[in-house]
């Protein structure tokens, strides 16, 4: 039986987990900090943490003293199995005076000879975080004094926890987002290319996108698109239907053909996925654009010569909609010397309480036959008030005069 713990011991341990020096560690490294103090305080041989993966259900070793071997081999395991499973599902402590093989999934803890084991959940609010658990190689009876303190420090790594998870979204989002829009658009003879990207998301990306792409017959391939959602999730899928499209450009001399193959690929594998997208291939003389789109909003054509108005396009069903077998349609605009085709995605002219018919004809009001820097710049600025409630991409083209 451990001795009771005096009020002086009860200080010192509750100080060296609220520490405000831990405060400034980084995410990980407080996590390190925190099983270090853990295992001096309660006198145990291993400490661990397991974080909860919310995508796949299962608990991730993610820092461990006395178990390192855990985190270095990945260790994971679905919650309600085994030990930690079992604190998982129950969000209860649980206390093993004698543990068995029957007890635990991880064959390590075996392997150690972890006699003993208590473990807790993380908990944030109403949400699992995680579980942290400790073991001692000898036989040990662990008291409530012991679950107290265990409790204490699972709250400080619930916080360490939430940034850490919430830091690697981020740098996620920001990698694919580097990767799947353009740090700079190409350089295309006999037009000017222009575009922004404002995302609506904390994550810093969304389902918004364009892209601009050379074919090998000369066409210049122009596509905008918005994956219904925020964040990462329609993030990844954007990236797929975005690499599609390449790849269904390479073979189609027909923006509809291409769209038609594409609308095939999100029914069956992004189910459930709404995506609109408008897809143009301006011709080698740069004097026509073909235009299809499903689901997209009309793009804005100004001439230098004339106002600005939606191009005369018609609009198909989304992508990933089940629909009357109808085949879609390509439409010839001409583009004279010196026009501007303007895209967007809704985010840019949708508000609140108002029809988007108001926001469209404020959007032609605004665009004019200049450089795309220009036109874009003078866009956004007008939108800022708006922005950012929805992602937002636009990409403008001019053809030269």
């Amino acid at each position: 039986m451990p001795p009771r713990i005096n009020d002086d011991e009860r200080l010192r341990r509750l100080e060296a987990v609220t520490d405000a020096t831990l405060s400034r560690l980084d995410a990980s490294d407080l996590l390190d900090e925190l099983l270090d103090r853990v295992r001096d305080l309660l006198g145990v041989d291993t400490a661990a943490i397991l974080l909860l993966d919310v995508h796949s259900q299962q608990l991730v070793a993610t820092a461990a003293k006395g178990l390192e071997e855990e985190v270095r081999a990945g260790f994971r395991l679905a919650v309600g199995r085994g030990f930690a499973g079992r604190i998982a599902a129950t969000r209860t402590a649980v206390r093993l005076t004698d543990v068995t093989p029957a007890d635990v999934v991880n064959p390590i803890l075996v392997d150690k000879g972890v006699r003993s084991l208590l473990g807790v959940p993380i908990l944030a609010g109403r949400d699992l975080v995680g579980v942290l658990h400790v073991g001692t190689l000898s036989r040990r009876e662990f008291g409530d004094d012991d679950v107290k303190l265990l409790e204490l420090v699972a709250d400080r790594a619930a916080v360490a926890g939430r940034i850490r998870s919430a830091k690697l979204d981020q740098a996620a989002a920001l990698a694919l987002q580097r990767s799947l829009l353009p740090a700079r658009l190409p350089s295309a003879p006999g037009v000017e290319l222009a575009a922004r990207y404002v995302p609506g998301h904390a994550t810093g990306i969304g389902g918004d996108w364009y892209d601009v792409f050379a074919l090998p017959s000369g066409w210049l391939g122009v596509v905008i698109g918005d994956v219904s959602g925020h964040g990462l999730a329609s993030a990844v899928v954007m990236g797929r239907i975005r690499s599609a499209l390449r790849a269904y450009a390479l073979i189609c001399d027909d923006p509809a053909q291409a769209l038609t193959l594409l609308d095939r690929k999100v029914q069956h594998f992004e189910a459930g996925s709404l995506t609109t997208a408008l897809y143009a291939m301006i011709s080698p003389g740069r004097e026509r654009a073909v235009i299809s789109t499903a689901g997209h909003l009309r793009p804005v054509l100004a001439a230098p010569d004339g106002p600005a108005g939606l191009a005369d396009v018609p609009v198909d069903p989304p992508l990933g909609v089940v629909r009357p077998d109808r085949p879609r349609r390509s439409t010839v605009v001409p583009l004279a010397p010196g026009a501007l085709l303007f895209c967007y995605t809704d985010g840019l002219v949708e508000r609140r309480g108002e029809v988007i018919d108001i926001g469209l004809d404020r959007l032609v009001a605004i665009v004019r036959a200049d450089a795309p820097e220009d036109v874009c710049a003078t866009v956004m600025a007008e939108a800022a008030d708006a922005l950012p409630t929805d992602d937002v991409a636009v990409l403008a083209v001019r053809r030269h005069g």
